[in-house]
Order: structure tokens, then C-alpha cells, then sequence
């Protein structure tokens, strides 16, 4: 469980210049399947969950794992925008309470943690 807390707070460390870069290499790439995830999107995955857990051999093939499962489960649009709240919610100000007190952030946020935790089942049992 405390993988998972650690993985999601990494997550949530995605900065906005990723994120601009995947939309630029979505766009640029044509149409892709609803769960295939920019390359670099899954490179800052894996290397945020390497940090955490160790950066071996065997970290980079669960983490690896861990990022194939919750592309498997969460289309790449909802975990941009689970991403987005995570951020947000860590600024202060007005705009970051609405982030954190709107129930249907709450919602795409618990997705993301559902798809985590099933990641880390199957990846670091």
C-alpha cells in the first residue's frame, strides 16, 4: 500500500511540460488505440517508480510492468487528466481547493489509484 501512495505521489510530480509534450507527440503521431501511452509519458512512469523502489534490473521490469497494467485498465485520456487534478491539488489558493473538494476529481483520481494498486499487485507481489 505504501508503493502505491509512493507511486502515486510521483505521478502526481508530472510536470506540465511532459504533459504538453505528449499532446505535441499524440497530435503529431496520428490516431493510436485509446490505451497506448506516449513513450515518454511511459519513460517518466518508470523512471519516477524506479526512484522509489530501486534502480535494478528487477525494479525496471516491474515498473515496467506497473505501467503496461495501468495502461491496460486507464485510457491515456483519463490518466492525463487524474495527472492534471494530482498536480493541481498541490498548489495553494482557491484554485487548488476546487481541485481538491470537487467530488468528480475525486472520482478520476480513484480511478488512477484502482488501476496503481492492481498494478502493484500484479508487478510487486
Amino acid at each position: 500500500m505504501i508503493r502505491s501512495l509512493r507511486l502515486l505521489a510521483l505521478g502526481a510530480g508530472l510536470t506540465a511540460a511532459t504533459a504538453g509534450a505528449a499532446f505535441a507527440q499524440g497530435a503529431a503521431g496520428g490516431a493510436a488505440s485509446a490505451n497506448d501511452y506516449p513513450t515518454d509519458v511511459r519513460a517518466d512512469y518508470v523512471f519516477g517508480c524506479m526512484a522509489v523502489n530501486g534502480e535494478t534490473r528487477d525494479a525496471l521490469s516491474r515498473c515496467s510492468c506497473s505501467v503496461d497494467v495501468v495502461a491496460s485498465i486507464l485510457p491515456y485520456e483519463k490518466y492525463e487528466r487524474a495527472q492534471t487534478i494530482l498536480m493541481m491539488r498541490q498548489g495553494v489558493g482557491q484554485t487548488a481547493n476546487t481541485f481538491r473538494s470537487t467530488p468528480m476529481f475525486d472520482d478520476m483520481v480513484a480511478d488512477l489509484r484502482r488501476a496503481q494498486a492492481e498494478a502493484e499487485m500484479r508487478c510487486f507481489p
